[in-house]
Formats: structure tokens, sequence, C-alpha cells
């Protein structure tokens, strides 16, 4: 059978991070969001920036030299245990801002460290049970 040609889905979303920012990157996405940091090839890693896994796709945090955060443009990650997260993202000092301006979608919305916007939304069986 042969390989469709069209696009197939997402492999990966990258956000623009500053330089030398890979620490905050791992305390934010690994630490405050539990995504798993996954190795990068080494000429890669010599780029700067973290990748991290997200469900079967992957976020890639690529150093920007003239960094400026996306405030509009944003990853949406689909999310099991809505409250949870929250509650994890909130104690590591990050805001929550909750929007209820879709009543299909529950969500909400957060920056990473470096002001990237990043919305979070309820898995279609999470937003159910909800």
């Amino acid at each position: 059978m042969a390989m469709q040609a069209g696009v197939l889905g997402i492999d990966h979303v990258q956000v623009a991070v500053p330089p030398g920012s890979e620490e905050q990157c791992r305390a934010f996405y690994v630490h405050a969001l539990g995504l798993a940091e996954l190795p990068k090839p080494p000429i890669l890693a010599a780029r700067g920036g973290i990748w991290v896994q997200a469900g079967i796709h992957e976020l890639h945090c690529g150093v920007e030299a003239d960094f400026q955060p996306a405030r509009k443009a944003h990853p949406a990650f689909a999310v099991g245990d809505h409250d949870a997260l929250a509650a994890r993202v909130e104690a590591a000092d990050y805001s929550v801002d909750w929007d209820d301006t879709n009543a299909a979608v529950r969500r909400f919305f957060t920056h990473d460290p470096f002001g990237n916007r990043l919305e979070f939304v309820a898995a279609p069986a999470a937003a159910a049970a909800a």
C-alpha cells in the first residue's frame, strides 16, 4: 500500500525561548507540567533549548537570539485531569486563567516563564466527566 501523499498529522510544535533558558524550561515544562524531557541529537543540543514529550507529540523549546514571546499564537494541550494540572501550575507560581467563552470546551491559559501563551483543554472524555 502506498503512503498517503498529504499531511498526516503534527509531529511537534516549537515555542521560542531566550538563550540560556534551559533550566527555566525544565522547571516549567518538566517539573511544573510533568512532561518528560527527550534527548536531543548532539548537533541540535549544541544550539540550546530542550525537547519534551506531550502525549504522542513533542514540544520543542528552541532558542531564538532576538526572542519575543508568543502572546497570541500558542500550542493547545489535551489534558486528562484538568483540575489537577491547574493546581500544579498554580502551585508552581504560574497564573491559571480559566476561559469559558466556548461552553463546549473546558480550558485554561497560562504563560511559560518567558511569556509564551499556552492553552490546556480538557480531553473529550475528561470534559464529559466534568
